[in-house]
């Protein structure tokens, strides 16, 4: 798969009205933070240094408010706070990401939320998503490999372009991370390997080998990866939906 090139853009200074626009956002998010979202995010897991404790709901409601907005959302990023950041992923402009600004963000993850956030909101939708799926998987960092699983995870989702090969290197991947024991890793590559595993018949069966292989691994991790994806991937409801979506795709051809 070839690396796309990066496109060349100017530099850009802030400007008074995105400095401004940075503090309104977080002005914003400090007024609207709850002790119970605070003590939600130890509650799932999420160490974040800087954090105000806001619900994801009103995160997206303020996002609504801002738009589309490239400059800022890098202006956002670099305040370092928790939920700044999550804010860029529904205000940063997917066609203006690049990939050294994804690996330079990539780098910044220090849990999950933000991860998985990202990959699924934002990064998901450039078109450097596969190339960074392939630059992740064999990171030593803990957030980054999880990164390129939990990307992989969201293109099983959301990308309607790709063919069942572009899944198939992804399960080949999966099986080479499933031996990581790391939590936030082991849960990324499960979490790939299941949606790819519910995106068509084929990768369906596929996506069982894989984890029936690694069911019988001797490593703890790809046994826990394996087993939990061959329950639900075999499942009486996954296969009613994959044949549902069948029928379906089936249909849409006859119309053709």
């Amino acid at each position: 798969m070839r690396k796309p090139e990066e496109p060349q853009r100017p530099r850009r200074k802030k400007t008074p009205s995105t400095r401004s626009d940075v503090d309104t956002a977080l002005a914003w998010l400090e007024r609207h933070s709850t002790r119970r979202d605070r003590k939600n995010l130890t509650r799932f897991g999420i160490t974040a240094t800087r954090a105000f404790g806001v619900s994801m709901a009103n995160i997206q409601r303020l996002a609504k408010t801002i738009g589309r907005d490239h400059d800022l959302a890098a202006a956002l990023w670099q305040t370092g706070w928790y939920e700044a950041r999550l804010l860029t992923a529904f205000v940063d402009e997917p066609a203006r990401v690049t990939p050294r600004q994804m690996d330079r963000w990539c780098r910044d993850f220090d849990n999950w939320g933000i991860c998985d956030t990202l990959a699924f909101h934002l990064f998901d939708r450039t078109r450097y998503a596969w190339a960074k799926v392939d630059a992740w998987h064999d990171r030593r960092e803990e957030f980054v490999r999880r990164a390129a699983f939990a990307l992989l995870a969201s293109l099983a989702l959301h990308d309607k372009q790709s063919g069942d090969d572009a899944f198939l290197h992804g399960l080949e991947l999966v099986e080479r991370a499933a031996i990581d024991e790391r939590n936030f890793v082991k849960k990324g590559v499960s979490w790939a390997l299941r949606l790819i595993g519910r995106r068509n018949a084929a990768l369906n069966m596929a996506a069982v080998a894989v984890a029936r292989r690694l069911s019988d691994s001797p490593h703890a991790a790809a046994r826990w990866i394996g087993r939990g994806a061959v329950k639900e991937l075999t499942s009486p409801l996954v296969k009613r939906q994959l044949a549902a979506r069948n029928r379906g795709a089936g249909r849409n051809r006859g119309d053709r």
